[in-house]
């Protein structure tokens, strides 16, 4: 009788739930790392601007790729992903955002910046769908709950330790559009060693009626039956991400014209307090059921807003730093009670297209409606501009939560 190698053991213990616990925390691994990627540009685009001489609209076009690259991959990658497996998306995503990596290091106009976005948006979109589904199926079952939260965590830790370390590279060392990138890749590379490892189970194409459920470029959705947990999800998390997003674009001016600095270091920072906040909220409501989780996430949003508005009508830095973290715990339990729902109610087979069907329904309006908000306060005034956008995402915060309070029937506390 021949004996099971170790890659075949831990493939075993999967689809049992019983891989090592260290081995949900490494799956999670590969969404850090590119989500690192997502935002270590942010900081480093005064740089190029000043190098290359392109203003505002162009800095525009070029954050408009990469929402337009990372909306296009979660219409294909969550469906390839359930049909023929999560390492045959997560390799190449994580060799595209290599490239990126290179382009970003060695770009000498905009067109580079542009296809260096484009890549990066890709990539993230692949990750968000694949990877957080390869975090649930290195879990197993019985670890649904862990696999939510960790592959949650991964991606808001990423995108505050992208901005921090490049502004804190870009300030102290020399090359900084060259060394932040070369850090980036060792991270990526380590990704990928992981994913190469990673225990999980084959795809699950030919089981669940997944292979049959449609063409392998659409829209992304959720079996019959699931859709209310879906809305549920994206009515909180949605107003969440975009809180970030905004607090993100627009803080460096806000910090500016409250402090009267234009440094990297202190809105990477500011950056980092967020989504620090947002992971730590996390592990905070773990032990809470899904829908107070949420109704948490909604409330955390609309206050966060409130605070923005405080911040920018008072001139008080801490006010906006409590906004910011307000903000962050908003995205984070928004996003932790809609993945938690969804790995609870959709099977193995659908679960990377769920994925990205809900961070289609984040990302759209936390995409648009920032740049919105830019174009405004350009044409009104930033004081003007964050009012009305503020006022409009509390709304839309506070519909969120009444959504959860009067679905409480379809969503229990305990589910």
């Amino acid at each position: 009788m021949r004996t099971a190698t170790a890659g075949e053991r831990a493939r075993e213990a999967v689809g049992g739930g019983e891989a090592p616990v260290r081995w949900v925390w490494l799956a999670a691994w590969p969404v850090t790392a590119v989500f690192v990627l997502s935002n270590a540009a942010t900081p480093l685009y005064v740089l190029w601007q000043r190098e290359m001489g392109f203003g505002k609209g162009t800095l525009t076009v070029v954050f408009a790729c990469y929402i337009a690259g990372l909306l296009g991959s979660l219409l294909v990658s969550g469906v390839v992903s359930d049909r023929i497996g999560r390492k045959p998306v997560l390799l190449p995503a994580l060799g595209l955002a290599l490239v990126a990596c290179l382009v970003f290091a060695t770009a000498g106009g905009v067109g580079a910046l542009i296809a260096a976005r484009l890549c990066t948006g890709i990539a993230v979109g692949a990750v968000v769908s694949a990877g957080m589904a390869a975090v649930t199926d290195v879990a197993g079952p019985a670890r649904r709950r862990l696999a939510a939260l960790l592959a949650s965590c991964a991606m808001v830790f990423g995108a505050g330790l992208g901005p921090l370390l490049a502004e804190v590279l870009s300030e102290t060392l020399p090359g900084p559009t060259v060394t932040v990138f070369a850090v980036e890749a060792v991270l990526l590379a380590s990704a990928v060693a992981v994913v190469v490892r990673m225990p999980v189970g084959a795809a699950h194409g030919g089981r669940d009626g997944a292979r049959g459920a449609g063409g392998w470029v659409r829209v992304p959705g959720v079996p019959r039956g699931a859709g209310w947990q879906l809305a549920l999800g994206i009515a909180v998390f949605a107003p969440g991400i975009t809180a970030t997003s905004f607090v993100l674009s627009l803080g460096p001016s806000l910090l500016a014209g409250l402090l009267g600095t234009g440094s990297r270091i202190v809105s990477g920072a500011l950056a980092f307090a967020m989504f620090l906040s947002a992971t730590g909220v996390q592990f905070a409501v773990r032990g809470l059921g899904r829908r107070t989780v949420l109704a948490c996430g909604a409330g955390a949003t609309a206050l966060g807003m409130a605070g923005l508005l405080l911040a920018v009508h008072t001139g008080s830095v801490a006010t906006l730093a409590g906004a910011a973290l307000l903000a962050g715990a908003g995205q984070g339990t928004g996003q932790l009670g809609g993945l938690s729902l969804l790995n609870s109610a959709v099977p193995g087979a659908r679960l990377a297209e769920a994925n990205a069907a809900l961070n289609v329904g984040g990302y759209l309006p936390a995409g648009l409606l920032p740049v919105s908000a830019g174009y405004l306060s350009d044409a009104v005034g930033l004081t003007t501009g964050a009012t009305v956008f503020g006022t409009a995402l509390a709304g839309l915060a506070v519909a969120g939560g009444g959504v959860v309070l009067l679905g409480r029937g379809r969503v229990s506390s305990a589910a």
